[in-house]
């Protein structure tokens, strides 16, 4: 199985950024736990800030592999063009988010990218991506 996580905008100073809410572990340290928890499977990550870089790499991977794993970071709440991408690819995308965004300021509650994903995983730390693969593997 080959899987694609992307990471949007401010995930790339996880450990760093507000550890209250994100924590202390950089995702680099998270991926090489997963890597060894899933021996069998491919995992590809890739991270930007750049909106258009995102949408890029899901065109580039969306046909091929078995799933993505998408935290769109800040995207989700305003991104048209990031659901328009997940809508036209057949590559199956499961949108994460580290925290729960339910419980967080009012416009993090709605999700642009929700309704062209296969479900929603948020709230649970770091783990929210093991959860991703989990549904992944069971699809």
């Amino acid at each position: 199985m080959k899987i694609q996580i992307i990471n949007g905008p401010n995930i790339n100073l996880l450990g760093k950024r507000e550890p209250s809410i994100y924590g202390s572990q950089s995702f680099d340290e998270y991926l090489k736990e997963l890597k060894s928890l899933y021996q069998t499977v491919d995992f590809e990550y890739y991270q930007s800030n750049v909106e258009g870089e995102m949408i890029n790499k899901i065109h580039e991977v969306g046909f091929d592999y078995d799933g993505i794993i998408l935290n769109a970071g800040a995207y989700t709440h305003t991104s048209i063009a990031l659901q328009d991408a997940i809508r036209a690819i057949t590559t199956p995308v499961i949108e994460v988010h580290i925290s729960n965004v339910h419980q967080r300021e009012e416009f993090r509650h709605k999700s642009m990218i929700s309704s062209a994903c296969i479900g929603v995983i948020c709230g649970f730390g770091l783990d929210s991506y093991r959860l991703g693969v989990e549904a992944l593997l069971r699809k």
